[in-house]
């Protein structure tokens, strides 16, 4: 595990710290714009070249890059794990079938009677966040363009207009996917190199039960009872999508629950456009075919240097928290891949615990530091974690008749920079640990993470999605 920077404050961190540009530019430590002080940022949208041939971001200069993930990973005791939960391996997640395994089928059909009854009692009694227009955003994202692990193979190939296939470097085409990613929604994006290691991330079987299956195939394949991923496809395009923070801090609600449902059907879209944009380009694209199928999309995440892992046992990032879903695509085209980063947020988690006080029913770990032991077979050995009871968490879900994302809304990652003090917080959590526990008293003292009024939303005016991507550009 890094802690590469942890013990040392220099003096040009301290007054990159404390926001002083003026001083700051004295000593030399501020050079571009985008690692200019809050307190000179341009709120106007401008356009920006990449700075580096792959087509990077540059990240603000608290986010370090590495070559280990702040989290400790025994590849060894890793296995490829089952999404879908399987009977006679007893292992899977708590979705689907997995819930009434582990509960019990008449716990389960319970807390699902349960979940109706509070949503009709919500709509007939016109209940804040369970009214008939929050129900509606709910149903307006229920339906989804369909998704599959070939893709929809309708666009062209370089075959049918008599041309070869794109060629460039890897960093080239580093720069035209993360291109065509943000053009079509994505927020982050990040590459990983399939290896004996990172290959355990695969799922060994989808949420459908079908087998994810690597091949020396030429093409990849699908049969009832098996996808078959050529060996030929070992890069990870891995990227997150933004979630509103407005709704998700109306959670549990189906105001608040609708908003990974958008996520999840802008992911559908973007899907589905990158595969038939490789497919034109002369690569293949494999592909999600169903909701959280194909891949352990955050550790992936991770692996990028997209995120950390943190005490959500969950990606928080450093631009937009925890407030994104994270989803892969894999490819033959040979892409320039990344590292992790550090940039404190796992060492501040060991120190806030605010999710795991705010979740209603204990499922966060209160420990101070990760472990390497689960708290039940829903949970993937191999990695130091705070692992969560995940049957607790779905049994409050039924219980509220929706999902939660408290435990997101309340994290201190999930405000964004439009004011200087947010990015100096996250700078200082960086660089000075120590400070980690005044910072989350004060995250409390300015009310920061507490819940909406679900019915106050609707006289908002928000951006697009409920998001604002502005900073990143």
């Amino acid at each position: 595990m890094s802690n590469q920077g942890k013990a040392k404050l220099t003096r040009r961190d301290f007054l990159r710290v404390l926001g002083l540009g003026a001083g700051a530019v004295a000593v030399g430590s501020i050079t571009t714009p985008a690692a200019a002080s809050p307190l000179s940022a341009n709120p106007t949208f401008e356009a920006r070249r990449f700075d580096n041939p792959a087509g990077r971001l540059q990240r603000p200069w608290w986010v370090r890059t590495v070559d280990q993930p702040t989290i400790e990973i025994d590849w060894a005791k890793m296995k490829r794990y089952n999404e879908g939960y399987k009977a006679d391996l007893g292992t899977g997640t708590v979705r689907g079938k997995g819930f009434a395994a582990y509960v019990g089928q008449d716990k389960s059909d319970e807390l699902s009677k349960k979940s109706a009854a509070v949503i009709k009692d919500g709509i007939l009694n016109n209940v804040a966040g369970y009214t008939l227009k929050d129900q509606a955003l709910v149903s307006a994202h229920s339906t989804r363009v369909e998704m599959s692990f070939l893709g929809p193979q309708k666009a062209k190939t370089p075959e049918d207009f008599g041309a070869p296939k794109w060629a460039g470097s890897p960093e080239e085409a580093a720069r035209v996917v993360r291109a065509a990613l943000r053009h079509n929604g994505a927020a982050t994006v990040g590459f990983v190199e399939l290896n004996e290691n990172t290959r355990k991330l695969i799922y060994s079987f989808d949420p459908d039960g079908k087998e994810l299956v690597f091949t020396d195939d030429a093409l990849p394949s699908e049969t009832e009872t098996q996808r078959l991923i050529p060996n030929t496809a070992k890069y990870v395009i891995v990227y997150t999508i933004q979630m509103s923070e407005e709704t998700m801090r109306r959670s549990p609600t189906p105001l608040g629950q609708q908003t990974t449902g958008l996520a999840y059907k802008r992911h559908t879209v973007i899907q589905a456009s990158m595969q038939e944009f490789l497919r034109t380009m002369g690569y293949m694209g494999l592909g999600s075919s169903n909701i959280n199928a194909l891949a352990i999309a955050p550790a992936f995440g991770v692996l990028a240097g997209l995120g950390e892992m943190s005490r959500l046992n969950r990606m928080i990032t450093p631009e937009f928290g925890p407030m994104v879903r994270c989803f892969v695509l894999l490819t033959d085209l040979p892409l320039a891949t990344d590292k992790p980063i550090d940039a404190g947020i796992m060492e501040f988690c060991k120190r806030c615990k605010k999710c795991a006080e705010a979740c209603a029913t204990g499922a966060l770990s209160f420990e101070d530091e990760p472990t390497w032991e689960t708290r039940g077979p829903w949970n993937n050995p191999g990695h130091k974690a705070y692992f969560e009871d995940s049957t607790k968490c779905m049994t409050y879900w039924r219980e509220v008749g929706t999902n939660c994302g408290i435990c997101f809304s309340v994290c201190p990652f999930s405000k964004k920079d439009k004011a200087w003090i947010h990015e100096w917080v996250k700078a200082t959590a960086s660089v000075a640990p120590a400070m980690d526990g005044f910072m989350r008293s004060m995250d409390d003292a300015f009310g920061y993470g507490a819940q909406k009024s679900p019915e106050d939303w609707w006289m908002l005016d928000l951006p697009e999605y409920g998001t604002d991507s502005s900073g990143m550009l």
